[in-house]
């Protein structure tokens, strides 16, 4: 069943969920992910797994390598990131030819970061200038062969602050036939469901799947926030920093938090969850078994 068909018959009531992995350094690194991402689905398949591209578009055989594992050893269905870093068109078309030829309908197009020695992020030659345009090719290139996701901002991109003009792109994006929407890791889930309902306002009318960040660690957690520039609900800090210290109360009390938060998100509506692991399993368990969905 393609993701988008699985993405219709999701039911609030009894959510579904999928994970991101991101390729690893080393070979011990993959073979480790390789047990995780059996593990993970052992616990009750995921409707999909998605698959990173590595940031600014490094190790791109390792992205391909681990949608083999995923779709054709393990069986899942899988989404791979396709980004517009460093890629002119065709090596953009040898990847979507190689995802076809593993049997992958999924496909999740996005700008990129820059690479890590370049502040600013500019556009390959030969390549793709945004994920508009990104979505437009696949669509040329490969008619509705692919479901094809796009990224959304509901705490808004760094790049741009202007929330109306930040959601009339994400509407471009769907119009150049995107089929579904992952979001960045937020942690405020009144403001992301009011984000929803201005989206809709638009005339956006595909699936919105909310990216889930579990909380494992104080420094993770400051990180991944400055990073993102998401905004936190003051409760947060209120109850995580008083345990940074000690870990085990504080794996405990992030994972009630997220749990919460995906709570609020399924009472608003929400049904499916993205979760991103960091390649690691113990924290988004936490959290699973918080929501009973493990």
């Amino acid at each position: 069943m393609r993701i988008t068909e699985k993405l219709a018959l999701a039911g609030s009531e009894q959510p579904t969920w999928s994970y991101e992995y991101f390729p690893p350094k080393t070979d011990d690194g993959m073979a480790n992910l390789r047990e995780r991402i059996q593990r993970m689905a052992s616990w009750g398949p995921p409707a999909f797994v998605d698959i990173t591209w590595g940031a600014g578009g490094s190790r791109p055989a390792l992205t391909v390598e681990l949608v083999d594992v995923a779709q054709n050893i393990f069986k899942l269905d899988t989404c791979m990131h396709l980004i517009c870093t460093g890629m002119p068109a065709a090596q953009v078309k040898q990847a979507l030819t190689k995802a076809r030829s593993l049997g992958c309908q999924t496909i999740l197009a996005l700008r990129g970061d820059p690479p890590s020695e370049q502040e600013k992020w500019e556009a390959t030659q030969g390549g793709f200038a945004y994920a508009r345009d990104l979505v437009q090719y696949i669509r040329a290139e490969h008619g509705d062969y692919f479901d094809v996701g796009v990224a959304g901002y509901s705490d808004g991109h760094p790049e741009c602050t202007d929330e109306e003009l930040s959601i009339h792109h994400l509407k471009a994006k769907v119009d150049a036939g995107a089929d579904f929407i992952v979001t960045q890791m937020f942690y405020d889930a009144g403001k992301f469901l009011g984000w929803v309902n201005k989206c809709r306002a638009s005339g956006i009318e595909v699936p919105i799947i909310p990216g889930i960040m579990p909380i494992s660690a104080w420094e993770s957690f400051e990180r991944r926030v400055k990073w993102s520039e998401a905004s936190v609900p003051e409760s947060f800090y209120r109850i995580l920093r008083p345990l940074k210290d000690d870990e085990a109360r504080f794996k405990m009390a992030g994972a009630k938090l997220v749990a919460e938060m995906c709570r609020t998100l399924i009472a608003g509506g929400i049904s499916h969850l993205h979760f991103y692991t960091m390649n690691l399993e113990k924290a988004t368990r936490q959290v699973m078994e918080e929501l009973k969905l493990v």
